[in-house]
């Protein structure tokens, strides 16, 4: 991307910091965002990054400290009053936050959330609101803007909630736009659109933008200047293409150094250790009043796979395309019809404790670690409770020592197993999902995202001990993924799946490499992969 031109500065923070209880986080930050330009800010979780943002516009908690300079404009953010900062944040600065569906209320409609910010900060009411309304969800490209204003969030995809939230910021035509990672759950190519939308919206209104993320692609694409920050410092700032061709920082490097590379060790060929022929899934739709039931939806349309002992299936595509669906329905977590066998069981045919008993040959890592670990256990317990079911006849002291062996597999200390879930980073809670999945000693795991809510650096982390497990274990992995450089990292196999039907499978590289659908292509050219490194 080509260096922004001169702009008149927007944002500015001189020797800024923030401390938590006399801690330091944020340590003399100086920075500034120009309008009409976009200033990324990146660095791993830990760094920084939101508690600039947050800091800036005065929305961290009571124990936070804060010092040194911070305009808007011509506006000393330092000394605005409580009702003055009421006025200003959703009117002259805009939020668009990471995980919509927490941001937006379940109980009201979009039209309620976005009318909400029109009255309080113009006064729009009634028709006026209304008429509003149906002009934001235009201008920010969703389809039907008559019916989704009714719409409610849970009824929206990812992407579409992500553009109701940008709909929000721009409403009362903001001087700044604070995008705090807004697209890390969702599709490479639902990432494009939105990025290209909010730089369409900037280049419409003449916004400064302050981008938030860890996704350095992003950057590479969508930003003009970036800023690098390493636990509370900043490591460099400047253009773009300056920053990422010549880095001045170690740190830096070590960053753009992050993606996940090399292979899976080959596969020797063996009889599959999972099939499934004519799997398929559907869901009955809502039978309205007065009215027959519609056809079933199909979430995953008639499919055959297989997989052999330590391979690696990759399954990628785009929300509501069916990975996950597929996923329960080999595990048997969801209704499904057509034939599934794994070893010389048929799994379809299972029920009861037979089937319980053969769940301990396969099991699953979460998306979100936070959320699939309970937060009111200690790793000891998170991690052995699926031992302790499958075999009680096992001692508290086999119990531990099992505990303790499989968390050092995993790259963890010993001494973390009487911490809770909260006490620890994103990359160590994945970890620990994976500690509590490979401890009953399973020969398949299903990965679902396991990676899209890390950092780059612990991506890459997380992918070489999913490797080597591999390797030492001999596991089959049934990876789902939309993030195709830890796809192509992973995966012996590809298969590509839209509107629950398989656009095309075969090995990895080969797809990946030269694509025989646009579809595959669109989602390849939309995740920027650079050149395979060995």
């Amino acid at each position: 991307m080509p260096d922004a031109p001169s702009r008149s500065p927007l944002l500015h923070l001189e020797e800024f910091s923030v401390a938590f209880d006399g801690v330091t986080v944020l340590d003399r930050l100086t920075l500034t965002v120009n309008r009409g330009e976009t200033l990324a800010l990146v660095g791993e979780s830990g760094s920084g990054k939101s508690v600039s943002a947050l800091g800036a516009m005065d929305l961290l908690p009571g124990n936070a400290a804060v010092s040194g300079e911070r305009r808007l404009g011509d506006t000393d953010l330092g000394r605005l009053k409580r009702r003055d900062w009421q006025g200003l944040r959703g009117g002259r600065v805009g939020f668009v936050f990471q995980e919509p569906m927490t941001s937006l209320n379940p109980l009201h409609t979009v039209g309620k959330q976005i009318g909400e910010t029109l009255r309080l900060h113009q006064g729009l009411s009634g028709r006026a609101a209304h008429a509003r309304i149906i002009e934001l969800l235009g201008q920010v490209k969703l389809p039907r803007p008559e019916e989704l204003i009714d719409a409610w969030p849970h009824q929206l995809s990812g992407g579409q909630r992500q553009r109701v939230m940008i709909a929000m910021a721009i409403a009362n035509d903001p001087e700044l736009l604070i995008a705090d990672e807004p697209t890390t759950a969702l599709d490479v190519t639902v990432q494009q659109e939105i990025l290209a939308l909010l730089a369409e919206l900037r280049d419409r209104y003449g916004m400064g933008m302050l981008f938030i993320t860890h996704d350095l692609n992003l950057v590479r694409r969508h930003a003009d200047r970036v800023c690098v920050l390493y636990q509370g410092r900043e490591q460099e700032t400047g253009p773009v293409a300056r920053v990422f061709d010549a880095p001045a920082s170690a740190y830096t490097r070590t960053l753009l150094d992050a993606e996940p590379v090399g292979r899976p060790l080959a596969v020797p060929h063996s009889a599959p250790l999972l099939r499934a022929t004519g799997l398929g899934v559907s869901f009955q739709r809502p039978k309205k009043l007065f009215m027959k039931r519609p056809p079933a939806f199909e979430a995953v349309r008639p499919l055959a796979l297989t997989l052999a002992p330590g391979e690696t299936l990759g399954i990628v595509g785009e929300s509501g395309s069916g990975k996950t669906t597929l996923a329960l329905a080999l595990l048997r977590l969801t209704q499904s019809r057509g034939e599934i066998t794994f070893g010389d069981t048929r799994l379809d045919t299972l029920t009861g404790a037979a089937l319980r008993r053969m769940r301990q040959r396969f099991q699953i890592v979460f998306q979100d670690p936070f959320g699939s670990l309970s937060p009111r256990l200690p790793v000891s317990e998170i991690v052995s409770e699926g031992l302790r079911f499958h075999h009680p006849e096992l001692s508290a002291d086999e119990v531990a020592r099992r505990v303790a062996a499989t968390l050092t597999e995993v790259g963890l200390p010993e001494d973390c197993a009487d911490r809770y879930p909260h006490e620890f980073s994103g990359g160590q809670r994945q970890r620990i999902a994976v500690a509590r999945a490979i401890i009953l000693e399973p020969e398949l795991l299903v990965l679902d995202e396991p990676t899209s809510a890390l950092d780059r650096t612990v991506q890459k982390q997380l992918v070489a001990l999913l490797r080597d497990l591999q390797a030492r274990r001999g596991l089959s992995y049934l990876f789902i993924s939309h993030d195709l450089a830890a796809v192509r990292a992973m995966a012996h196999r590809i298969m590509v799946l839209k509107e629950g039907e398989v656009v095309e499978s075969g090995e990895c590289l080969a797809v990946l490499e030269n694509p025989s659908s646009d579809y595959t292509r669109a989602l390849v050219a939309a995740a920027g992969l650079a050149p395979r490194v060995e």
